[in-house]
């Protein structure tokens, strides 16, 4: 005789099997162009050229490494990987710290303090959304060549660093705060600046993260800007130094696919590494509500 069913055996949920069988085959499909720059960084620019992408893995790996990160490309000799990279890195932090530096003080203000046009004033910061830099990039450019800002990483983070998207969220998260709260602080005696580093500071870490990851890949792959205000080498970010690069390498020359995919790598690590290490803290602070 055989044995019957077990009664209770799990039966396969072919809606959840579908579900993810289409998650990892849109994963994988995301993957394809990161595995081909992967494989041209293993091979010879001239296999690269002749046989286009492979499902062999070469040996040039360390070769291109080193090239695309200690070799200067250009005129001047002082754009290498690590120092564009650094460059970039200085463009990330300073703009991410920057942003939410100024939207946080820009909403406490907005937020706590009894202004007669807080309002007014808080609308007419929002709508700055409606001119992203592209729009007012001439007269920014302008502005910073008149001051002095040019080749510095001053000119590179300062006339970017006013965030409206920042503003917004800092003020809404504020505005949750219970006043209970600030009544308690105000009765211990904490003044303005003591309530906002000792108190709201701390309850804002998770939206500080939040805001980190978006400033800092947004900042991290700015390539307009960067290009007009730099234009010595050294200067260069990764975003800017690998279009340098392909532009030089135009002509007579055999193309660096290995080293330009190499750079472009590189580039891609420090934004995924970022939004791994916040990524819970990312969800919760765009989702979390009971402060």
């Amino acid at each position: 005789m055989t044995q019957a069913a077990h009664p209770h055996a799990r039966r396969i949920k072919w809606s959840r099997v579908l579900d993810h069988a289409v998650l990892i085959a849109g994963s994988l499909f995301m993957l394809i162009p990161l595995l081909v720059v992967l494989q041209t960084t293993t091979t010879t620019d001239v296999d690269t050229i002749k046989y286009g992408p492979q499902l062999v893995v070469g040996d040039q790996f360390d070769d291109n490494f080193a090239k695309a990160m200690f070799t200067a490309s250009g005129f001047s000799g002082e754009n290498t990987g690590m120092s564009m990279l650094i460059n970039s890195m200085i463009l990330g932090l300073g703009f991410a710290i920057g942003k939410i530096v100024i939207g946080m003080m820009a909403a406490y203000a907005l937020v706590y303090f009894r202004l007669r046009f807080a309002t007014l004033a808080f609308w007419l910061i929002f709508t700055t959304l409606l001119l992203p830099l592209e729009v007012r990039i001439l007269p920014s450019y302008e502005i910073a060549q008149q001051l002095g800002l040019l080749n510095s990483y001053t000119g590179l983070i300062l006339p970017l660093i006013a965030s409206a998207t920042a503003t917004f969220f800092f003020r809404q998260f504020f505005r949750s705060v219970p006043e209970e709260l600030v009544e308690a602080a105000r009765i211990d005696g904490a003044g303005p600046v003591k309530f906002f580093i000792d108190i709201l500071v701390p309850l804002s870490q998770t939206m500080i993260a939040a805001m980190f990851i978006i400033m800092f890949v947004f900042g991290w792959n700015q390539y307009l800007w960067p290009t007009m205000i730099t234009t010595e080498e050294g200067m260069f970010t990764l975003v800017r130094g690998i279009k340098q690069i392909t532009q030089v390498l135009e002509g007579n020359n055999v193309p660096e696919f290995g080293r330009a995919n190499m750079l472009a790598l590189i580039a891609i690590l420090p934004p995924v590494a970022v939004v791994i290490f916040f990524q819970s803290w990312f969800v919760k602070g765009l989702t979390e509500s009971d402060k």
